[in-house]
């Protein structure tokens, strides 16, 4: 499939990294260090960022992959709104240290745009502030109005004795002072909180030291945690704090899995759920996978485990994303446009039976395999003539 680096510019790119995020201008300008309002400019095409660092840290809080990356660089270095190109000079070697993870790291924004930056953040705090007090207002004047509404109820009943009528009131105040307090601090609660539970402060991604989403490129002890984290749940992927191509699958299939927005960066409610516990991430080991693909495309069981082998090496969870924000899924990387035709979703995808059945049915009905995974099938080595999709009565699948 092709990417969107290929015949389009930057600005384009970037906007398809962004989509593929389901990041807000807001939260990636957060990790970035710039305002959003930059950004915003940077992926509609009205300002050209001079400066691939800043592109490059862009890109990796969206999930990018090194080979993105690494085209990303190279539209950048050619693009001819390049101020070096301008100027007839080669492009800055700054991009290509950038490119290089050893390389050292973007100083920082410049003082315009760390002022644009913190007249946002202002902007952003006031907003907060207002819709809490609005909201504690909403909150008193309900208690209020429920108290007037009791009063006016009890001045209509039938009278009784001074002493009882006085004793009645100072209870029906203290009760409603107490329900006034406890619905105006819920409130506020539920409003600062996104209505989900407090975490616990042993958790270390909800700590100040992994404040924001973990995501692409970032190396620390909060990568290490979402990896020990993930490897509980079953699946294999190493802990050595890197946020690399293997920790951005693993992300992207426990979203899937745990019914999340698929971001491919861990925002809270993908910490949320990884603490939690509950999903499994086991599945087959790779001899399984293989004899079952043996099992189901006897014609040529050699050429279909090569194949798989070079799709996703018989992961059954392994994701490769595409730039145009579309991703291909499981053991034979069925995509997401072949996944609709097929009736089927990512999750369905990440079960290998079911994969290997839908990429069965792929190779009977559109041109064998060659005409679905064309790279690989030119990989394999042609000591024979391939054989024929088998007619379409010899259908199988599961349930069949």
């Amino acid at each position: 499939m092709g990417s969107v680096a290929e015949t389009a510019d930057v600005a384009v790119y970037l906007r398809g990294l962004k989509a593929r995020s389901n990041q807000s201008y807001k939260a990636l300008a957060r990790q970035v260090k710039v305002g959003s309002s930059t950004l915003h400019r940077y992926c509609s095409g009205e300002q050209f960022p001079a400066d691939f660092r800043v592109v490059r840290s862009f890109a990796a809080a969206c999930g990018a992959s090194t080979s993105e990356l690494q085209l990303l660089e190279q539209l950048w270095s050619a693009d001819p709104r390049n101020p070096a190109i301008a100027a007839g000079l080669p492009p800055s070697p700054a991009a290509t240290a950038a490119s290089d993870p050893g390389s050292a790291q973007w100083a920082g924004p410049t003082k315009a745009e760390e002022e644009e930056r913190a007249g946002e953040e202002e902007t952003a705090r006031e907003e907060e502030t207002a819709g809490e007090e609005k909201t504690a207002e909403a909150a008193a004047s309900t208690v209020t109005g429920a108290a007037d509404a009791v009063a006016e109820v009890s001045a209509r009943a039938t009278p009784v004795p001074r002493r009882w009528s006085a004793r009645r009131a100072w209870l029906v105040a203290a009760g409603f002072a107490v329900v006034a307090a406890v619905m105006v601090a819920a409130t506020v609660f539920v409003t600062r909180s996104g209505g989900g539970a407090e975490p616990r402060e042993s958790e270390l991604l909800f700590s100040s030291a992994c404040q924001g989403p973990v995501s692409m490129g970032q190396h620390d002890t909060c990568v290490e945690e979402v990896q020990r984290l993930l490897a509980s749940t079953g699946v294999k992927i190493g802990v050595d704090g890197d946020f690399g191509p293997e920790t951005l699958r693993r992300v992207t299939a426990f979203q899937v899995l745990a019914g999340l927005p698929v971001r491919g960066v861990v925002d809270d409610a993908t910490k949320r759920a990884l603490y939690a516990g509950q999903v499994s991430m086991r599945s087959w080991p790779p001899a399984r996978v293989e004899q079952r693909i043996r099992e189901v495309f006897p014609e040529e069981p050699d050429r279909a485990v090569a194949i798989a082998k070079c799709q996703s090496l018989l992961d059954p969870f392994w994701v490769l994303p595409n730039v145009d924000t579309s991703r291909n899924w499981g053991v034979f990387q069925i995509s997401d446009r072949r996944l609709r035709e097929l009736d089927g979703t990512p999750r369905r995808a990440f079960d290998p039976e079911w994969n290997i059945w839908a990429a069965r049915e792929l190779w009977r009905t559109r041109g064998g395999f060659a005409g679905n995974w064309p790279y690989c099938d030119e990989a394999y080595p042609r000591s024979r003539a391939p054989s024929s999709p088998p007619p379409p009565s010899a259908r199988g699948g599961p349930g069949n």
